[in-house]
């Protein structure tokens, strides 16, 4: 929100400087975002009249003028397309400084010219440069432009957040400064307009809470050709509002003075009467700005009989808009509740003066005092008879005052301060905030009562709010805060979150945040098992659902990075993955699934590129490597499994489901080709995705002295099938050998020569160790016979000799 200074310093004048009142306002929670001069710095720039036009000699699109600059008469060469005889303009007198330069006598084409007729651009007014800047007839020849125009201002930009709507009105942030300062405020003088005309125009509210107050008022006989005041094109433009006829200009004047979004009507183009209603979907309306908008069920619409002629809080209809040949209007000033209006406009792809306030809350008792200051500025620019008031409004729909308590023990407590209640009182009372003494269970207080412009006012910390604000956030005592603190229990037999994803960075992975929103036809590709949650707003196509997996989010940054000369990527996740099962014909929160897991992605070489290792692509035990080094921190890495499984996303034959305790952890493989085809990524990728939740449970280490006894190992080589999974044998092995197994290797796979077909040749090493005693060649002998015959009864093992 913009304003001017001077504007504000009408209504309450602190002595502050600019800086100050600036510095005031951002620490009373009234954020100024910047501050710019009214006009660029010039001197000796004066209200001119030009008395004659006449041709230049010697160039077509010159002229000469004859400006009378108060005292004296000036001959001065122009080139305006606007320069005639009879007007007043901006007149730069010789010796007059502009954007930094002196202004000199001069000739052009061979005619001298004393001095420079002005456009706004000059003026450093604004960019408006197509001709002079006209001034108003009566404006006094010959007075200084700063004076005429007080351009001795600064231009203040506010950013105001939600909950402070009252101070997007000049009135609202005034009574804020005057609080601030302990000054009282001068108010417009608003009084009632005698009626004179008898003429009224038939309303009725069907929307009920959405629009609960209708206040209309038929003015007829206005002259639109008529001239807006000076003082209010100029406190529109610095503003940001552009000045265009006085109905336009008095309603956006007051919008700006009170607070009070208004709308004016041609009421030779309405029919029948006004009715306020939801509108249905799939109807239409052409607004003002000519775009014809297919409406929502859900949006307050203003009609009559001819069909739509507005949307209600946002803008008015093209059909029914004042134009110049108008000469009787219907003036309307509305509240319609900021639940019916927000976020209805960006719906439409709208963003209007009227919505963003409506959407904020205006005050629901204001409209009256709106109407009559916009008929007695109306009246005095255009002219024109106004009819009777007519407040249509449907009492047990509109809001309700909120009383809420506050207690002084409380406003101690939270501000660190005690604030005499003379005090208090007083600020409550600069706010506008009815209070009357009470006691609460023995504690005294007060019972606050909410004006009708304050919105944001519903329990008791918000009025300690307003207090700590009109008290001076910087006058609250500074404290170091005391309290017992006590180290919270960190169970042994947990493995954390953070512990996990310390080991995955350990071993060369970087951490990935990506969205919980997702592109549904990737993520049906990658894990159609499940039916994913689909958004009622999404962001757009590509993010309109939740993800069931993690994979979805990280082939995207994949394709990024590789996208990007990135070739070797590994990247993880923690987060959420949301989960319904298929053809769930309601979404509630028991149908979803909400399981924490860490996921990963991986491509590219083994190593990073370096003198001493020769390239060598990832493959899957590497990151079957990385996992078990995970798993190594639960303390029981034999309890988790590799098991050959299938799965959409993954390599059918090269995937394997990760099981502990026979429960399933996670799923571990190469992406599957035709998906891999299809994200055109070029190299081979692998992916892994485990439960979190079956990864916390950790065994408490447990000392045991070291055996001073020598270890004995034993090397066996066995042909099984090419089915027989190394898992499978070393299972039996464990479950035949006893407690002196210390230690089972794999250090060897062989198929080919000697070994035959589909069947495979694998060497243990098996390490046998007492923690007592010596174990003899007989003990070793017995173990290792039931071992082999254990392999051969349940893995249909032989001895490789």
């Amino acid at each position: 929100m913009k304003l001017s200074e001077n504007w504000l310093r009408e209504f309450v004048n602190p002595k502050l400087t600019t800086d100050e009142l600036v510095e005031q306002l951002t620490m009373a929670g009234l954020e100024v975002d910047g501050v710019t001069p009214v006009a660029s710095e010039f001197s000796k720039v004066v209200v001119g009249e030009l008395l004659e036009v006449n041709p230049h000699p010697d160039a077509d699109k010159l002229v000469v003028c004859k400006v009378s600059g108060g005292d004296e008469t000036h001959q001065v060469v122009c080139g305006a397309p606007n320069a005639r005889a009879g007007i007043k303009v901006p007149f730069a007198l010789v010796g007059a400084k502009l954007a930094g330069h002196k202004l000199k006598k001069a000739k052009l084409r061979g005619v001298e010219s004393c001095g420079m007729l002005c456009s706004e651009r000059e003026l450093g007014i604004s960019d408006s440069h197509e001709g002079l800047m006209e001034l108003p007839l009566d404006a006094p020849v010959g007075e200084s432009m700063r004076d005429y125009l007080q351009l001795d201002d600064y231009i203040i930009d506010l950013d105001l957040t939600p909950n402070r709507s009252d101070c997007l009105g000049m009135t609202g942030l005034a009574r804020e400064t005057g609080l601030l300062n302990s000054l009282d405020v001068q108010y417009p003088k608003i009084e009632p307009i005698a009626p004179g005309i008898e003429d009224v125009f038939s309303v009725e509210l069907e929307s009920g809470s959405a629009c609960p107050r209708f206040v209309g008022r038929v003015i007829r006989n206005i002259d639109l050709k008529a001239q807006t005041p000076q003082w209010m094109r100029e406190k529109l433009r610095r503003s940001d509002i552009r000045s265009i006829d006085p109905v336009v200009d008095v309603t956006n004047f007051v919008m700006l003075e009170l607070n009070h979004p208004m709308h004016a009507y041609d009421l030779q183009k309405l029919t029948g009467r006004i009715v306020v209603r939801q509108s249905i979907k799939g109807e239409k309306v052409t607004l003002l700005d000519g775009s014809e908008v297919e409406l929502d069920a859900d949006t307050v619409l203003i009609t009559d009989e001819s069909g739509p002629i507005g949307m209600g809080g946002i803008m008015g209809g093209l059909s029914t808009a004042v134009t110049e040949g108008s000469r009787d209007i219907f003036l309307e000033c509305a509240f319609f509740s900021p639940k019916s209006v927000a976020g209805r406009a960006r719906s439409y792809g709208m963003n209007t003066d009227a919505a963003h306030r409506f959407e904020r809350g205006v005050d629901w008792q204001g409209q009256t005092n709106a109407m009559e200051r916009a008929t007695t500025l109306l009246l005095e620019i255009a002219g024109g008879e106004a009819g009777p008031l007519v407040d249509t409004v449907l009492d047990d729909q509109l809001p309700k005052s909120k009383k809420v308590m506050l207690r002084a023990d409380r406003i101690k407590r939270l501000l660190g301060v005690e604030i005499p209640g003379a005090d208090i009182n007083n600020m409550l009372s600069r706010l506008g905030f009815a209070h009357d003494s009470a006691e609460f269970d023995g504690q005294k207080g007060w019972l606050v009562s909410a004006p009708s412009h304050r919105f944001d006012i519903d329990i008791e910390v918000d009025l300690i709010e307003e207090i700590s604000r009109v008290f001076g956030y910087n006058n609250l005592p500074v404290r170091t805060p005391v309290t017992s603190l006590t180290m919270a229990a960190m169970p042994e037999d947990e493995l954390t979150l953070d512990r996990m994803r310390d080991q995955v960075v350990t071993r060369g992975y970087q951490e990935a945040i990506t969205y919980s929103f997702v592109d549904p036809a990737l993520q049906a590709d990658l894990d159609p098992e499940y039916q994913a949650v689909a958004l009622a707003n999404p962001l757009s196509s590509e993010m309109s659902v939740m993800r069931t997996t993690l994979w979805t989010g990280l082939l995207k940054s994949l394709i990024y990075n590789l996208n990007r000369q990135q070739d070797r990527v590994r990247l993880f996740e923690t987060g959420l993955r949301f989960r319904m099962d298929l053809n769930q014909q309601e979404l509630t929160l028991e149908n979803i699934t909400q399981e924490k897991v860490l996921a990963g992605v991986v491509c590219g070489d083994q190593y990073a590129e370096n003198w001493a290792d020769r390239s060598q692509a990832i493959d899957f035990y590497d990151i079957k490597g990385d996992l078990e080094s995970i798993f190594a921190l639960t303390g029981e890495p034999d309890s988790f499994k590799f098991v050959n499984t299938e799965h959409a996303a993954l390599q059918k034959g090269q995937s394997a489901e990760i099981l502990r305790h026979g429960g399933n952890v996670g799923y571990l493989g190469p992406l599957d080709p035709e998906i891999q085809h299809k994200l055109d990524i070029r190299s081979q990728v692998y992916l892994f995705e485990l439960k979190i939740d079956e990864l916390i449970t950790k065994s408490i280490t447990k000392s045991a002295p070291l055996s001073r006894y020598p270890v004995v190992r034993r090397d066996i080589a066995v042909v099984v099938d090419q089915v027989i999974s190394a898992l499978a044998v070393r299972d039996c092995v464990k479950s035949a050998a006893d407690d002196t197994l210390q230690n089972l290797k794999l250090f060897d796979v062989y198929q080919g020569k000697g070994i035959e077909t589909n069947r495979k040749s694998l060497a243990l090493g098996l390490t046998f160790q007492h923690p007592s005693r010596t174990l003899t060649d007989e003990e070793i002998s017995s173990s290792m016979d039931k071992i082999i015959a254990s392999l051969e009864t349940e893995v249909g093992a032989s001895l490789r000799i």
